[in-house]
């Protein structure tokens, strides 16, 4: 049931984000170049490995040594815009739709950080990732690193077609009020180190 609600919700606003992911496709290929697309391989269900689909926000500018500069400084005007309004994450449809992801699930992270989880963390991989998640809608990027996490756990043992629904209805709203898009301090999400992060 699950997979059919992805696929239907999917199909019913085909017109919508096909329209906008060409435009903003436009948008960052004009301001930033190729690729326009972002891809980072994150963790799975059941901790398989895919390659998650993004817009591309940021520049490639690098210090004198060839280390990447902080988000903050490689993130353009035009990748700040469509951060706050959590358009970079329509390509990941495309991850929806080929199975690898879920709307509605927990978020997938780094493939780096499968070896930090405790046991209870990594229970989140128990289930498809998803674009929006229990954690997102409950302080998504201005949470903690254990916030979000126990979020994750608590989705995995009450997930239902109603709550993803809800889910799905409050993201909306948070979108709308583009609150929580970063942590404290970071322009993203600062890494995860371990458990007690």
């Amino acid at each position: 049931m699950k997979r059919l609600l992805d696929l239907f919700l999917i199909a019913l606003s085909c017109p919508a984000w096909v329209l906008l992911m060409l435009i903003i496709g436009v948008s960052v290929r004009l301001s930033l170049g190729s690729p326009v697309f972002f891809t980072q391989e994150r963790t799975g269900l059941n901790g398989r490995p895919f390659k998650l689909l993004k817009f591309r926000t940021m520049t490639d500018a690098s210090d004198a040594q060839g280390n990447p500069l902080p988000d903050s400084d490689r993130l353009t005007a035009l990748g700040r815009a469509i951060r706050t309004t959590s358009l970079d994450e329509l390509p990941g449809l495309l991850n929806v739709l080929k199975g690898e992801m879920s709307l509605v699930g927990p978020r997938p992270l780094l493939v780096e950080y499968l070896p930090l989880y405790s046991r209870e963390q990594a229970r989140r991989h128990v289930v498809r990732p998803g674009l929006t998640g229990w954690a997102q809608v409950n302080g998504r990027n201005a949470s903690t690193w254990e916030e979000r996490f126990t979020h994750d756990v608590w989705y995995v043992d009450n997930r239902s077609i109603s709550l993803d629904l809800r889910i799905l209805l409050k993201t909306f709203l948070f979108v709308i009020k583009r609150t929580g898009i970063s942590a404290e301090g970071s322009a993203t999400m600062p890494k995860f180190h371990g458990r007690g992060s």
